[in-house]
Parts: structure tokens; sequence; C-alpha cells
């Protein structure tokens, strides 16, 4: 069974930086996708950024030029560097990870960290 945790949320001031983790267990995910969506009280689950197997990044267009998505497979890690954050940025961020695409139906899922950002 595989579980993810996240780590690295916290308060910050606009135009500041965060590193998130997702620290995953239970097998291998190198030959997994995976990504990041987040969470606003009351809006829907929303794509922030993903990174395939091979590498490849995709990021939601809010987010492009200001975050970076990476990955250790050394350590089952995958990272999310959120720089230049905006008060819009506050979220509960959710790591998912799946063997084909990260999409809301993704097969894995962390528990959330929390992102706030004051302006």
């Amino acid at each position: 069974q595989v579980q993810l945790v996240e780590s690295g949320g916290g308060l910050v001031q606009a135009g500041g930086s965060l590193r998130l983790s997702c620290a995953a267990s239970g097998r291998s995910l190198s030959n997994y996708a995976m990504g990041w969506f987040r969470q606003a009280p009351g809006k829907e689950r929303d794509f922030v950024a993903s990174i395939a197997w091979s590498g490849n990044t995709y990021y939601a267009d809010s987010v492009k030029g200001r975050f970076t998505i990476s990955r250790d497979n050394a350590v089952n890690t995958v990272y999310l560097q959120t720089n230049s954050l905006k008060p819009e940025d506050t979220a509960v961020y959710y790591c998912a990870a799946d063997r084909t695409a990260i999409t809301t139906s993704s097969s894995y899922w962390g528990q959330g960290t929390q992102v706030t950002v004051s302006s």
C-alpha cells in the first residue's frame, strides 16, 4: 500500500517562498507520475503541477514561472518549490501519485499541508 506524506507548509508573507515535500512509502514510485493539487476553502481541488516518470513537467498557468516541481527517485520524494507567493496561493496542498496521469482521480493521495500567504 502506497502512503504519501506531505510536509513543508506554513505561514509566509507575500513574495516569500516555501519548499513542499511529499515522501512516499510502500513501494518505489520511480515509474509513477507524481504531482500536486491545492484546495482553498469553499473551492474545488485544482491542479498545480505534475512530473512524469520521464521527468517531463506540467504546470497550471497560475503558477508557471513561480513554482518548480522536481523528484528524487532515490528517496521516493517529490518536491514543490514555491516562489513569489501570493495570497491567492493560500490553500491546502495535496500530493498525488498514479501510474498514468495526475488528475483528481489519481490513485494515491497524501493528507495535505497548509500553505498560508499573508498580504
